[in-house]
């Protein structure tokens, strides 16, 4: 029996998971923007409508019939949204990586018999999945995850693209980075302590930190663990100045007789040569590394991702691979495979037996494929 799901949000990634969803469940795409809603096409069981996503009674209103609710909107919007939708009390699986702490609507799911599972993209996403899966098999001790999404032509002068809302790439360079490190939680500056790797199929990347662990301070009780953002080398520096300069303030300054946010101008001034084309090739790359003792033996194991533009679909990588792993933990939830209730962070679902195969799987029959390798001692 096909279901209804309602994705709210017709962003890059919001229209690559209602596209897919449609496959098998009636689906219905929400947005403010007729424009981008237009940019969905004509798809069997895919239907659109416009409406204020920002207005809680709207966002009320179009998922009064869902059978679940996929969330995809900016981050900024996060929170409230997985609010209202939990109020509503509907199932809820959601990528809009805001920065509260969804903790605290736990209790609200659990009162309203809500799933709620939140940051279900791909990293967080599909690295927490991996990671919650050894965390029940072994002993965990090292945790490590490299990623980023990134333009496969190198343009002068920031050499990058936002596959996802920028205005969310800018926080992740302006809030402090937790690690964990001999099993204390410690912060770091975003985009410190610099790394050049070299990867195959692509080149020398730099690495850097930024606050990717998220939930996983709080969930996963593992010595030492690390997530760094993936760029073309020569981005840490060119961030860091207008980081320095002040152009990502957010308090008001008088220029003149006008008050502006410094953020508001770098937003407008960046994302014109930020925005990445409708049909531009990019990639995603992500290595994670999971290192611990499994009945008393030393064993590390590393899962690589590649995956570029599908010029066939016209789709790009991160909307493929953030997207398609929400989409399949949405049908986790949708097939009664998952059914913790309350808020869940996806390492809770790499937890549960069989569905990071059943990711996995999902993600194969999509052409997004994991290189597994496993090394004991």
């Amino acid at each position: 029996m096909r279901k209804k799901v309602v994705v709210l949000g017709a962003g890059m990634v919001g229209r690559a998971m209602a596209i897919d969803l449609s496959q098998q469940n009636d689906v219905l795409s929400v947005d403010r923007d007729q424009q981008a809603l237009a940019l969905l096409g004509n798809h069997s069981n895919l239907t659109t409508t416009q409406a204020d996503l920002g207005d809680a009674s709207a966002v009320t209103h179009v998922i009064a019939d869902a059978d679940i609710v996929v969330g995809a909107v900016p981050g900024f919007m996060g929170f409230r949204t997985l609010e209202t939708v939990i109020r509503a009390g509907k199932n809820i699986v959601d990528i809009s990586f805001f920065s509260e702490d969804p903790f605290e609507l736990d209790a609200l799911a659990k009162a309203k018999g809500v799933i709620a599972v939140m940051d279900a993209g791909v990293a967080p996403g599909m690295s927490n999945i991996i990671l919650g899966s050894y965390h029940k098999e072994m002993n965990v001790r090292d945790y490590t995850c490299y990623v980023g999404g990134l333009p496969r032509e190198r343009s002068w002068p920031y050499e990058y693209k936002a596959p996802f809302s920028p205005i969310d790439v800018i926080a992740e360079y302006t809030r402090p980075s937790r690690i964990v490190e001999n099993g204390e939680l410690v912060e770091r500056v975003a985009l410190s302590e610099p790394e050049l790797i070299d990867f195959p199929g692509v080149g020398t990347l730099e690495a850097f930190n930024t606050d990717g662990l998220r939930s996983l301070v709080r969930t996963m009780k593992i010595p030492n663990m690390i997530e760094k953002t993936l760029r073309y080398p020569g981005h840490i520096a060119l961030m860091r100045v207008l980081r320095e300069t002040g152009f990502f303030g957010e308090k008001h300054m008088q220029i003149g007789d006008q008050s502006i946010r410094p953020l508001d101008l770098t937003t407008a001034l960046l994302f014109p040569k930020w925005k990445l084309g409708e049909e531009e090739e990019e990639f995603t790359i992500m290595n994670v590394i999971v290192e611990g003792l499994d009945n008393g033996k030393a064993f590390r194991h590393k899962y690589e991702l590649l995956d570029r533009y599908d010029p066939a679909t016209k789709t790009s990588s991160m909307a493929r691979t953030t997207g398609y792993t929400c989409t399949a933990v949405t049908q986790l939830v949708l097939d009664g495979q998952y059914d913790r209730g309350g808020v869940s962070p996806p390492e809770f679902v790499g937890e549960t037996s069989g569905c990071l195969e059943t990711v996995f799987n999902y993600l194969k029959d999509r052409g997004v494929v994991y290189k597994k390798n496993s090394q004991e001692g």
